[in-house]
């Protein structure tokens, strides 16, 4: 599954791998079926607080956690918005957003690379906990930073973004196809430096379109705020006209 990231299945890993590639793929699926099982739940789960539900995925350093931060100035008093926050270690950015006071729960994996369906169910109910019988209109769940494993794993999300940052390069989508494939939604961050590094906007776009002509492609800065405005029209969009207090 995740060979060499921490997360390999195997039934036996002493074993030769023609005794073994079987049992492997055997335990994959059944791994596989029971976090799809559990996305089901955490769906039904999610849309019981009223809420749409975004899994941001990206690699390590992309903004999602500044891009979030910007949302919640633009939006947090329009909006109820949730946050669950995916690292391997630190409660960091889940220290950053709960500053801005919006309910944030950190789940750490511990050196594994990509949210599960079960641990994101851990993160719904401790949200509940803090929304004290209260809803929400969007849940964030920032994912952890690799574009391979988390595109593997459904956790329950309505719609699914995939940033890159600029100084990434716009290679991204050749090189990780299956995470743009499954996403409905293509975010290029960190556009005040296009002046600075080889990234041609068109050609990235192009690329993405190319495997999933059905993405949305959206361009910005969170710093500068050069077109927040399409990300928080998408948003509103996905809110279906819930506001605080309506």
């Amino acid at each position: 599954m995740c060979d060499g990231c921490g997360c390999k299945t195997a039934a036996n890993p002493g074993a030769p791998a023609s005794r073994q590639s079987g049992r492997v793929v055997e335990v994959n699926r059944s791994v596989l079926e029971a976090n799809q099982a559990q996305a089901r739940e955490n769906r039904r789960e999610i849309e019981a607080l009223g809420a749409v539900a975004l899994n941001l995925i990206s690699g390590p350093g992309s903004g999602k956690t500044t891009l979030l931060e910007r949302t919640i100035d633009r939006l947090g008093a329009e909006l109820r918005l949730g946050v669950i926050e995916g690292d391997i270690e630190t409660d960091r950015d889940a220290a950053r957003i709960r500053a801005r006071g919006v309910p944030v729960v950190q789940l750490t994996t511990g050196g594994a690379c990509h949210l599960d369906a079960p641990l994101v169910h851990q993160g719904i109910e401790g949200l509940k906990h803090q929304l004290s019988g209260g809803g929400l209109d969007i849940l964030f769940i920032e994912n952890v930073g690799n574009l391979v494993c988390p595109a593997a794993f459904d956790l329950g999300e309505h719609e699914r973004v995939v940033l890159v940052s600029v100084p990434e390069g716009p290679d991204k989508p050749a090189k990780y196809p299956r995470a743009f494939i499954s996403s409905q939604v293509f975010v290029i961050t960190k556009t005040d430096l296009l002046p600075y590094f080889d990234f041609p906007v068109q050609e990235a776009e192009a690329e993405a379109l190319r495997l999933n002509p059905g993405l949305r492609v959206i361009s910005l800065s969170a710093v500068t705020g050069e077109r927040m405005d399409r990300w928080i029209a998408y948003l509103r969009s996905l809110s279906g006209g819930n506001r605080r207090g309506g």
